[in-house]
């Protein structure tokens, strides 16, 4: 069993690791274009057409993928004033209810964006000014959500696994 949790946790730390770097791609791509966009309306007087959607649309890539690594380091804010004077025990329990709980919740908002997808596509929305087409946006959503409910499940069984 403990080379199983090994190969999924290996997995799983691989897959929010290039996530993140893609991540941080584009996050260089973004303050490149903001830059670039700020030259140009500043110095040329002739803003770059449509650089806040490719921002916003590189913003729709970045932050999910960043989610899903910051949650496989457990760099999330965590508030324990409640707890933190409670018995070891009911600590275990309420991290295990509330990891629990999130599973959930980003499973659910998974599906929802895996749906999603399909009404953007069939729709055919674009953006504004340029007329990009909106959906290969959303997948990146669905996919740092995917991982990120994958991560809540590794932590859901660690959290078993030093509780007992």
């Amino acid at each position: 069993m403990k080379a199983e949790k090994n190969i999924f946790e290996t997995f799983i730390k691989n897959i929010s690791k290039f996530l993140m770097a893609v991540g941080a791609v584009f996050l260089m791509l973004m303050m490149f274009l903001t830059a670039l966009d700020v030259v140009f309306r500043y110095i040329m007087n002739s803003p770059i057409a449509g650089a806040l959607e490719i921002v916003e649309y590189m913003m729709a890539v970045l932050i999910p993928f960043s989610i899903a690594y910051c949650a496989f380091q457990r760099s999330h804010v965590a508030v324990d004033l409640i707890f933190e004077n409670f018995p070891r025990i009911i600590q275990k329990g309420a991290e295990i209810i509330t990891i629990f709980l999130s599973f959930l919740f980003i499973s659910a908002i998974t599906w929802e964006n895996i749906l999603y997808i399909g009404e953007v596509y069939s729709s055919k929305m674009t953006s504004a000014v340029l007329l990009i087409p909106s959906y290969p946006f959303v997948i990146p959503t669905a996919l740092g959500c995917l991982v990120f409910s994958l991560i809540l499940l590794l932590h859901l069984y660690q959290a078993f696994r030093e509780a007992e």
